[in-house]
């Protein structure tokens, strides 16, 4: 009997000081001679969406409702104290015809450096002008755009490689106050899932948005050496739309690392709630990490009046269980006369504003102050 009784408490014993099992968790990045810094980054995307969701806002360092280029400045600062997590930008005037007579270069890296400096993420989408006709971003007068970008040789397709070559350029260049490359979360072609843009569905095939999609990337990664983008794929996701929308001209598991959506759903918060749940989802199924890469309301209304309740009601409750790494919002266009209402996150004296102050202090959300180092490696998840 003693015996036993001893063999059992040594058993006991023996179970109590096992320690838990950690599971270890394998993603897979596009560009496997990213940087270590690239990795990083994507390992702690996936990580922070486990806990909570950052917050991000276009052009949010760059200008504000009443300032335009004041270095330190931001207008979700000015509200709650705190910067965005992530920095949202646009690289198309880096690229494209605009790019030797755009004074606007220098800021734009001015404030990436600056968002560097703080430890936050950044974004960037490019609204490019149209290679073909010279128009803009949202001349889709002709259906053979891609086609002639991707016919090797053509006049259009020597033209966009010079782009490319424009943005190579600047990433292979873009480095922090140490000299090492700052990591960028690429978001090219976004809404394409739409008729509004050249590179759109009404212009565009599904193999020949695939394949330009995979060109784009083999130009950037393979011919120019650019290893410090994560490659994001952003269908446009407004109403209660089926999670097969979010995989629509899909280019493919080994040519997306990051799932995002932009979601311009009003307040209709049933669709945010439902493509939430998807996106989140096929995150999970794919293991690759999803955001929300552009949302909000024009001038934050409701019923013709200021949502005083818009960020609680509207993005906290739907996002509140919810595994996405971010949530961005468009910009507040600079109009210091308030002559419009082209703005759709918070700024000193809109009635909304209080309401965001209680958005910003929810354990769910993550602004600049609450960011772990995402630029180091995160325990126990291995990126390849």
């Amino acid at each position: 009997m003693l015996l036993l009784s001893l063999s059992s408490s040594a058993c006991e014993k023996e179970v109590v000081e096992q320690k838990p099992v950690v599971e270890t968790i394998e993603l897979s990045i596009i560009d496997k001679n990213a940087t270590a810094e690239t990795k990083a980054l994507y390992a702690n995307l996936w990580t922070i969406q486990q806990k909570g969701t950052m917050f991000g806002h276009h052009d949010d360092l760059w200008y504000g409702r009443t300032w335009y280029n004041q270095p330190g400045r931001s207008d979700v600062k000015d509200v709650c104290g705190d910067y965005p997590a992530v920095f949202s930008v646009d690289f198309a005037e880096i690229m494209d015809n605009r790019s030797s007579t755009s004074s606007a270069n220098a800021i734009r890296r001015r404030v990436i450096l600056e968002a560097r400096s703080r430890g936050e993420v950044i974004t960037a989408c490019c609204h490019l002008n149209n290679p073909l006709t010279g128009g803009d971003s949202w001349d889709n007068s002709n259906k053979t755009v891609v086609k002639e970008i991707l016919t090797e040789g053509s006049a259009t397709n020597i033209k966009y490689k010079t782009w490319l070559d424009k943005l190579a350029t600047f990433a292979n260049n873009l480095k922090d106050e140490n000299g090492t490359l700052i990591p960028v979360i690429f978001r090219p072609y976004h809404e394409h899932t739409q008729t509004w843009s050249w590179w759109g569905k009404s212009c565009t095939t599904e193999m020949e948005f695939i394949d330009f999609w995979r060109f784009t990337i083999n130009y950037l990664r393979d011919e120019k050496g650019v290893h410090n983008f994560i490659y994001a794929i952003s269908p446009q996701m407004d109403g209660i739309q089926p999670a097969d929308d979010l995989l629509f001209r899909y280019p493919g598991d080994a040519w997306v690392d990051f799932l995002g959506m932009d979601c311009y759903h009003g307040n209709n918060t049933a669709a945010f709630e439902n493509n939430l749940v998807n996106i989140a989802k096929l995150s999970k199924t794919k293991m690759k990490p999803c955001g929300v890469t552009e949302t909000g309301v024009e001038g934050i209304i409701k019923d013709g009046k200021p949502y005083t309740e818009y960020w609680t009601n509207e993005m906290l409750m739907p996002l509140t269980g919810r595994k996405v790494s971010m949530v961005v919002m468009w910009r507040n266009a600079h109009d210091p006369n308030n002559g419009g209402h082209h703005f759709y996150g918070p700024h000193p004296g809109h009635e909304s504003a209080p309401d965001f102050v209680k958005f910003y202090k929810s354990s769910v959300t993550f602004f600049s102050n609450d960011l772990p180092n995402m630029y180091a490696p995160v325990k126990n998840v291995n990126v390849f």
